[in-house]
């Protein structure tokens, strides 16, 4: 292990992140009633241009007049290269009553961007005597972001979260696409051979999503999965929640209240894998209690190692308990 040690990231669930247009009032009360982890009011793709306004005006209301019980509440701002960023963040900063936990940075290309948005955050919060901070979130989804990942992440104090924006990311990166996530059918490697050659399909977004989950586990981050466009298809979703998870990402995006039992149920441990954790963790306390450093389980080898792989699904599964 390196004399520098990973940070631990902020201990709450991230399973599922519910989206919901800050234009659209009539979803607020059904997100805060959802089974999300956290909801993100968005203020910025899914709002029209000349709705704006209304939707900065809308978001402030829900924020203080819903009750969003034990949720993460975000709202993603507008991008810092439009002019509605800077009043996004003044308005909610000193128009909520402290129930916001978190600003959502969309397209962060450098780590320039975060610290521009903490000057403004950070001293709105000075100017009105706000004693909680701020969190925030950015999402990867330019070329530039997933170059600079790590800076991205490392740039305030502030920054709990990363997330990978799909479709974006895609249209900066020039790939061949108009799907949102999931795998497309052009990439693809055929078998060696000349007749019947089987098709090996990859995945486009295994680079980023490693290049996020390092990038937050060095600097203590939690590494969201982004969305997936086609909400009627169900598997297609599970299945990339379920690569994601593997990768070590801890949620995804929900863009429709069916994803959110999808996430949920894949960012879960589920009851097989939590006794096998908390049984490795109690193989390797007796292996310890008798001076060995490793044991057998099932056959395989389990060291201290599988110590830190267990702890992560017995700790997953006390938060939600919780």
């Amino acid at each position: 292990m390196s004399f520098t040690l990973q940070p631990l990231p902020t201990p709450r669930l991230n399973r599922c992140q519910l989206f919901g247009p800050g234009s659209n009032a009539v979803l607020f009360e059904k997100m805060a009633k959802s089974a999300a982890d956290v909801i993100n009011i968005d203020l910025e793709d899914s709002v029209a241009p000349s709705d704006k306004d209304k939707a900065r005006a809308l978001t402030i209301a829900a924020v203080n007049n819903v009750d969003w019980g034990d949720k993460h509440l975000s709202v993603r701002i507008n991008g810092l290269d439009t002019p509605h960023w800077y009043r996004d963040v003044v308005d909610l900063l000193e128009q909520t009553n402290g129930r916001l936990d978190q600003i959502m940075i969309p397209k962060a290309g450098c780590a320039a961007d975060i610290y521009a948005v903490d000057a403004l955050v950070t001293a709105v919060e000075a100017a009105k005597g706000h004693t909680k901070a701020i969190a925030f979130e950015a999402i990867i989804e330019t070329a530039a972001g997933l170059s600079h990942v790590e800076e991205i992440a490392a740039a305030s104090p502030r920054m709990q979260a990363l997330s990978l924006g799909a479709a974006d990311y895609a249209a900066s990166m020039g790939m061949q696409t108009t799907g949102i996530g999931g795998t497309q059918s052009n990439y693809y490697m055929l078998e060696n051979g000349t007749e019947n050659r089987a098709v090996h399909w990859g995945d486009p977004w295994h680079m980023a999503t490693v290049s996020i989950v390092a990038a937050c586990r060095t600097h203590g981050l939690l590494p969201v999965d982004g969305p997936f466009g086609d909400f009627s298809d169900e598997e297609g979703y599970r299945a990339q929640a379920r690569r994601s998870a593997t990768l070590g990402m801890v949620g995804k995006w929900a863009i429709h209240p069916k994803q959110i039992a999808l996430a949920n149920e894949v960012f879960s441990p589920s009851e097989a894998q939590l006794t096998e954790a908390r049984e490795i963790l109690a193989a390797m306390a007796e292996a310890t209690a008798s001076g060995q450093g490793a044991v057998v389980y099932k056959g395989r080898l389990v060291d201290i190692a599988s110590i830190k792989q267990a702890e992560v699904i017995v700790n997953q599964a006390n938060l939600i308990k919780a």
